[in-house]
């Protein structure tokens, strides 16, 4: 099987005609899909450093490519209400011609959201709840149903319809994350793609318990197309991927100490980021997404698709 492979350029501490230009790249070089991340502060060091919205950076993407898949990494369901949510997505996949992905997660950094005045639940446990509720609506929806809400659920829908439906007949959903009891229960239940990361033993832990969600929902793991999430930095020699790497975390605002213990983080070699993939395939990573900070990098953006890739495809 083909490895498939998309760049999310993160959306902080750029500026729009360098983000833009990156996913002009990113389809010219090859890529199959192009993401961002659903975030109203930095993630990465200091929080207050500019970051674009997501779903207007799909709708503008859209209109700057031809070609690559759009999707975020993923959206943040609280945010919006799932009614809005799916408007907005099929009016992307109308834009872009069929070609956005519906991310879709529960949420986790609690500063952007009291900053905002956006409730943030009472905690990670009801967020999940209310995921799995937005995203079952989704499915509906994106299927031409009409959707109300059962009585005592969060949200309250009434004969909600979807119009136009979108241009993919099956419009995807992809869920981030690897919670045992909730997540990874929405994912069998719901998922056609799944995104995670962390190490071999980690991801072969979590599949085991998505096997068992997919089993109770009565459905088969090999429908679910697993993405793999890391953060390549990729030169000849590890120190130049080192340097390389410290600088862009400068720029950033991102002291070392703050990412030393992130193991997605791949700074070095093709060989030693090819071995990283090599070894998640095994397990059934096909699918790549490749997280790239600011200022972007072009010599790892071309060197992942043309040697790296190469060499998971002849292991």
């Amino acid at each position: 099987m083909k490895t498939k492979l998309g760049i999310l350029p993160w959306p902080q501490a750029s500026d729009w005609p360098s983000f833009e230009a990156a996913a002009r790249r990113i389809e010219d070089l090859g890529y199959d899909h192009v993401w961002t991340w659903d975030h109203l502060y930095a993630i990465f060091g200091d929080p207050y450093q500019p970051i674009f919205e997501g779903y207007t950076t799909l709708a503008a993407w859209a209109k700057a490519t031809s070609r690559v898949r759009l999707g975020l990494l993923v959206g943040a369901n609280p945010f919006r209400n799932p009614g809005l949510v799916a408007k907005m997505l099929t009016t992307i996949d109308h834009v872009s011609n069929g070609r956005a992905i519906a991310g879709m997660g529960g949420a986790w950094f609690d500063l952007e959201h009291t900053a905002n005045g956006i409730d943030f639940g009472s905690g990670f446990g009801e967020r999940l709840d209310w995921l799995d509720e937005a995203v079952d609506a989704l499915r509906r929806l994106f299927a031409g149903e009409t959707v109300t809400s059962e009585p005592g659920s969060h949200y309250a829908f009434k004969d909600l319809v979807l119009l136009p439906s979108p241009i993919q007949e099956r419009l995807p959903i992809m869920i981030g994350g690897s919670g045992e009891k909730k997540t990874l229960r929405t994912v069998a239940r719901h998922a056609d793609l799944w995104n995670a990361m962390g190490t071999v033993e980690f991801l072969r832990h979590k599949i085991d318990v998505l096997e068992r969600h997919c089993d109770e929902a009565g459905r088969d793991i090999a429908e679910i197309e697993f993405t793999g999430g890391c953060k390549p930095v990729i030169r000849s020699t590890m120190e130049e991927a080192r340097r390389v790497w410290e600088a862009q975390m400068a720029v950033n605002r991102t002291p070392l100490s703050d990412v030393a213990d992130d193991d997605t983080f791949w700074v070095g070699t093709p060989e030693f980021v090819a071995e990283e993939m090599a070894s998640r395939k095994a397990l059934g990573f096909h699918t790549w997404i490749a997280e790239c900070p600011a200022p972007y990098d072009d010599e790892t953006f071309e060197r992942w698709i043309k040697e790296v890739r190469p060499m998971i495809d002849g292991s």
